[in-house]
C-alpha cells in the first residue's frame, strides 16, 4: 500500500486511547538496547539494501526506537509529523517512493535533516487484538519501489518483533508472578512460624531472659523452636530445639514436639523423662519408613538462695549450652552422648547440672549458627562461637543476643539454616538495684 493510494485520517480517540493502553501494556517503551530487535534491523535493511532500518513504537506524542540500524545517536522522534505515525493507520505494509512527491512525508524530521529520508517502507506491529503498537522500518536516501517479495518478508520481520513482544511480556509476568508466589510464601511462612514460636518470653523473678529466631529462607518454614514457662515452687522449664526438614510437614512436627514437651513437664519436669516422653510421642506418631526426629536440649531452673540458679539440662543430640562466667570465661555445659530424639529404639539422653551466678548468662542455640560458613569457608563450629563471646564478653541475655546477632549478620550468606536462639541471665546485684529503683 503506498501513500498516496490512502488517505488516512486521524485514529479516533477511543481507537487511540486503546492503542496506547496496548502500548503500556507490553512495557517496551524507554527499555534498554535488545540484541533480538536489533538484529531484526539489521536484516530489514539487508533485505531492502538500505541504509537505515528500526523497530519503532509509537507513543503518544513519539516515535520512540526500540531498534535503529544506520541511525546513530537516534532514539526517537517527533509523531507529527510522521511517518511512523501514518503507517500505523493500516494495517498492510506503508510505502512512501519519493518523500519529497509526498507533503505529509516531507515535513517528517528525518526527511528535512540532514539524512535526507527519500523512500521509506513500513510494516506494522500488529497485537493478536489488532492493535498496532509500532512499525518495523526501512529507510533511504534514494527513491524507490520496493517488491512485493521485500514487503511481505518485512511483514514477517513485524510479527516476528511482536513475537518477541509476546516472550518478553510473558517472561516478564512469569518474574512478577513468581515474585507474587515467593512474597505470598513468605507471608505464610512468617505467620505459620509465629504461631510455632511464644508471641513472648515471660517475666522470670531473678532472671533476664531473651530469644531470636534468625530465618535463613524467607518463605520456607524452618523446624527450629524454644519456649520458657513456669512450673511449681518457683521453678522454671524452658526447651530448645531442632525437627528435621522445611515446610509444612517442619512445621507439623514443631507444633507436636513443642506442646508434648510442655504436656510432659506438667506430670514430670525431670529434664531427662520429659526428653523420653517426647521420643515416645514422636515414635507412635511417626511410624514405619518415615520416621521424624528432632535434638534438643531441655532444662530446668530452681532459683537459690544466694541469688544463682540451679541449671538441670538434658539433651538429645543438641548442641551443647555455653555459660558465660563474671570472670569472662566461657564453658561449655555439656550434654554430649545425648541421642537423637525419635529415632533410634532405645535412645540415651545425658542430663547434667550447673550453677548460674549473678552476672552470668546462659545460651542455648540450634546448629544453625555453629554450622555457618566464615567467609573462608570454614565452618565457623562451637570454638569459634566460644571465641567470639569471649572476645564480646556480654553481660546480660539481651546482650548476649545482640553479640550473637551481630556474628550472625557478619556472616551473611554463610548462614544456611535458621537459628534458633535463646538467653538467660542472672543480672549482677548493681544491676538489679538499678531494676528496682526504676
Amino acid at each position: 500500500m503506498t501513500a498516496s493510494s490512502v488517505q488516512a485520517g486521524p485514529t479516533a480517540p477511543a481507537a487511540e486511547e486503546a492503542r496506547l493502553a496496548a502500548v503500556r501494556r507490553y512495557h517496551i517503551l524507554d527499555t534498554p538496547p535488545d540484541g533480538a530487535f536489533d538484529r531484526i534491523a539489521s536484516l530489514a535493511a539487508r533485505l531492502f539494501d538500505a541504509p537505515m532500518a528500526t523497530v519503532a513504537i509509537v507513543d503518544t506524542d513519539r516515535v520512540w526506537f526500540k531498534a535503529a540500524h544506520g541511525l546513530d545517536g537516534i532514539s526517537e522522534t517527533d509523531r507529527e509529523p510522521g511517518l511512523c505515525a501514518s503507517a500505523i493507520l493500516h494495517g498492510e505494509p506503508y510505502v512512501v517512493t519519493d518523500a519529497d512527491s509526498d507533503a505529509r512525508a516531507f515535513a517528517n524530521p528525518l526527511v528535512r535533516s540532514d539524512l535526507g529520508v527519500r523512500f521509506y517502507a513500513a510494516a506494522p506491529i500488529t497485537t493478536a487484538d489488532g492493535q498496532r503498537l509500532g512499525t518495523v522500518n526501512v529507510l533511504d536516501t534514494r527513491p524507490r519501489q520496493p517488491t512485493d517479495d521485500q514487503l511481505e518478508a518485512l511483514k514477517d520481520l513485524a510479527a516476528l518483533v511482536m513475537d518477541e513482544l509476546e516472550l518478553r511480556l510473558s517472561a516478564i509476568r512469569t518474574v512478577a508472578a513468581e515474585r507474587e508466589r515467593r512474597a505470598e510464601a513468605e507471608r505464610l511462612a512468617r505467620a505459620l512460624q509465629r504461631t510455632l514460636l511464644p508471641p513472648a518470653l515471660p517475666d522470670v523473678p531473678g532472671l533476664q531472659v531473651a530469644a531470636a529466631y534468625h530465618t535463613a529462607s524467607a518463605d520456607e518454614v524452618g523446624g527450629d523452636f524454644y519456649d520458657l514457662f513456669p512450673l511449681d515452687d518457683g521453678r522454671w522449664a524452658f526447651f530448645l530445639g531442632d525437627v528435621c526438614g522445611k515446610g509444612a510437614d517442619a512445621a507439623a512436627l514443631t507444633s507436636l514436639t513443642r506442646y508434648t514437651l510442655r504436656a510432659a513437664a506438667i506430670y514430670d519436669p525431670d529434664p531427662c523423662a520429659a526428653l523420653a516422653n517426647l521420643d515416645a510421642v514422636l515414635k507412635g506418631e511417626y511410624q514405619g519408613s518415615d520416621p521424624r526426629y528432632c535434638t534438643a536440649v531441655f532444662g530446668v531452673l530452681q532459683p537459690m538462695p544466694d541469688g544463682s540458679h540451679s541449671v538441670t539440662l538434658a539433651g538429645g543430640g543438641h548442641p551443647s549450652a555455653l555459660a558465660l562466667r563474671a570472670d569472662g570465661s566461657v564453658q561449655a555445659i555439656s550434654t554430649a552422648g545425648g541421642q537423637l530424639i525419635g529415632m533410634l529404639p532405645s535412645p540415651q539422653f545425658v542430663q547434667t547440672t550447673a550453677r548460674l551466678f549473678p552476672g552470668e548468662c546462659l545460651l542455648l542455640y540450634t546448629d544453625g549458627l555453629t554450622e555457618a560458613r566464615t567467609s573462608d569457608g570454614r565452618m565457623l563450629d562451637e570454638d569459634g562461637l566460644t571465641r567470639h563471646l569471649a572476645a564480646t564478653a556480654p553481660r546480660t541475655a539481651d546482650q548476649l543476643l545482640q553479640s550473637v546477632e551481630a556474628l550472625l549478620a557478619c556472616l551473611g550468606e554463610g548462614v544456611t539454616d535458621d537459628t534458633a536462639l535463646l538467653a538467660l541471665s542472672v543480672p549482677a546485684p548493681f544491676a538489679s538495684r538499678i531494676q528496682e529503683n526504676r
